[in-house]
């Protein structure tokens, strides 16, 4: 009789002793696991499995479906997959590329075809569909990696064998649907026939892949049209094809070839440009337009960009003057609670909306205010004697999530308001078929920011990331195409640069952590790219906001 191993499933908090090699799948069907959606992988001890894995020695599991973030990802590759399937099976002479993620989905394009018809993208659709009826398996693969390079060749996956070659990895995965194999950076579901949500729609001169609602599994995503919002990616995405940057292999290539100085100046010049056009649009308007509100995510580089901007409104002339939205918080007491029944600090009625209008009008009168301060130990509000007057060549600054809401400025007349989103939308992808999330972008960002500066682990970052999304989700991302202009803070060559300091940080997270299973995924991220090292980016830029050596104060 075989030895037995002890495994503790967090998911039913049982113990229970298995023959070693037992899989995963197994396991979940013997303690019949049931969540919220179908079983799509498990952490074992804190690190993504799939559910093939087989287990050998004690372990600690817990089974995750799509509402879990980690699921989440293995459905939208797995449909990704499925889409590039469907393609070359319709359009054997064109070409996918998974280019962004905006209204809900993931946006993507066809090279080789002009524009891809309402008729065809029914085609795609109506295939897709009958392949997860049919619940193929999608077959990992791991193999010598000069064994996988020479493959990719075969199906001219170029960029995809580079990327390979330049890792230096013993071996290497891919994943195989009948008779047609792909690579994707992270596991994917056991097979098609758990992509039954989801749906295909004509965007622009491309294809809108619409994904599930992650709490609600059972829905696809509504469509909303995000025109602006699209026209940013794809502004950057045709500047990248310009500067021939479009992915990690195009980054490392520049590293390689001692080219990297060049496009950080260059990426720093493209910037700069951006937010003077920004200025001189204000300045345009600069008889109606006395306030310009900034909103955008965590960790977007507003901060930085404001001042960036402050800098260029004085060059056309205008005198910027900050109002701080943290002084207009309401008493402790009269802060709204969350459904955990804490203080919700976000929610916008945890602002005196009406005295900071009262306060907005009477500047825009041209009359003398008092400005309210806030004490964060006290929980109250209260007044110095500050004082502060709107002349004629002054104009408002305003940053907060807050910013593009209509409610939080509603009593100013639009024509008054100049509003600005600003994030951080990644615009360089894994290859053509993996894309960057530009969630991703911003953790990082994070990560390193508050182990420099707030002293928190990368564990703490971690831990907190889902509730800062939520909040996202909730107070700005409703409200981004009510900007007048959006500007991307992402920069092509930071994830070079951001790995040398992120690496160190995610290396510190304890195995016997929750967090340990998004810090190897990161760490995993980072090992296809070779680092720049941070010398020649200006005491001005964005990412200094993060990485530190910044000429401004925060």
């Amino acid at each position: 009789m075989s030895k037995q191993i002890q495994i503790k499933c967090i998911n039913n908090s049982t113990y229970k002793n298995y023959d070693r090699g037992i899989t995963l799948n197994e396991i979940a069907k013997d303690q019949n696991i049931e969540l919220r959606s179908e079983i799509l992988g498990a952490l074992v001890n804190n690190r993504l499995e799939k559910l093939p894995y087989e287990i050998f020695h004690p372990k600690t599991i817990e089974f995750i479906d799509i509402t879990h973030p980690d699921g989440m990802r293995m459905y939208i590759r797995s449909l990704s997959f499925l889409l590039y399937y469907a393609i070359e099976n319709l359009f054997p002479k064109t070409k996918l590329r998974v280019e962004h993620s905006v209204s809900k989905g993931v946006y993507c394009e066809l090279e080789g075809e002009e524009e891809i018809t309402i008729e065809e993208i029914a085609q795609v659709a109506e295939f897709m569909r009958n392949l997860v009826k049919q619940d193929i398996p999608f077959v990992f693969h791991e193999k010598e990696t000069e064994e996988v390079i020479k493959l990719f060749k075969e199906f001219e996956f170029e960029d995809k064998a580079d990327l390979l070659k330049s890792r230096g990895q013993n071996y290497s995965s891919y994943y195989q649907l009948n008779d047609t194999i792909a690579s994707f950076y992270g596991y994917l579901v056991p097979s098609t026939g758990y992509l039954k949500v989801f749906d295909v729609n004509k965007y622009y001169n491309g294809i809108l892949l619409q994904i599930p609602k992650r709490f609600e599994p059972e829905n696809v995503e509504e469509l909303i049209i995000q025109n602006k919002m699209f026209e940013i990616f794809q502004e950057y995405s045709n500047w990248n094809k310009v500067l021939q940057v479009t992915n990690i292999n195009n980054l490392n290539a520049l590293h390689q070839n001692n080219k990297a100085e060049n496009l950080i100046k260059v990426s720093e010049a493209f910037h700069e440009k951006k937010i003077g056009h920004i200025a001189d649009m204000i300045d345009e308007r600069k008889d109606k337009v006395k306030i310009i509100l900034i909103s955008g995510p965590s960790s977007s580089g507003k901060t930085t960009f404001s001042k960036r901007l402050a800098i260029q409104l004085m060059v056309a002339g205008l005198k910027p003057q900050t109002l701080s939205l943290d002084n207009y918080f309401v008493d402790r007491e009269d802060t709204p609670l969350d459904e955990n029944g804490e203080y919700d600090f976000e929610a916008l009625e945890a602002l005196d909306i009406e005295q900071f209008n009262q306060d907005l009008n009477l500047l825009l009168k041209g009359e003398e205010v008092e400005l309210p301060k806030f004490s964060f130990e006290t929980g109250r509000r209260y007044y110095d004697g500050t004082k502060t007057t709107l002349e004629k060549d002054h104009i408002l600054v305003i940053e907060g999530i807050h910013g593009l809401n209509p409610a939080l400025t509603h009593s100013i007349p639009n024509s008054f308001k100049f509003k600005i989103y600003a994030s951080a939308l990644t615009s360089i992808n894994i290859d053509d078929h993996n894309r960057i999330p530009t969630t991703d972008n911003r953790l990082i960002r994070r990560i390193v920011r508050d182990y420099r500066y707030r002293n928190y682990s990368a564990a703490d970052t971690i831990s907190r990331w889902q509730s800062v999304r939520r909040g996202e989700d909730k107070h700005i991302f409703p409200y981004q195409e009510e900007a007048d202009v959006m500007f991307n803070t992402a920069l092509l060559y930071e994830f070079a640069v951001l790995k040398h300091y992120a690496e160190p940080i995610l290396l510190e997270v304890a195995h016997n952590k929750p967090e340990f299973a998004e810090a190897t995924r990161l760490l995993y991220f980072f090992s296809y790219f070779k680092p720049i090292l941070d010398k020649n980016i200006p005491p001005t830029s964005i990412i200094r906001e993060f990485l530190g050596g910044s000429s401004f104060s925060y």
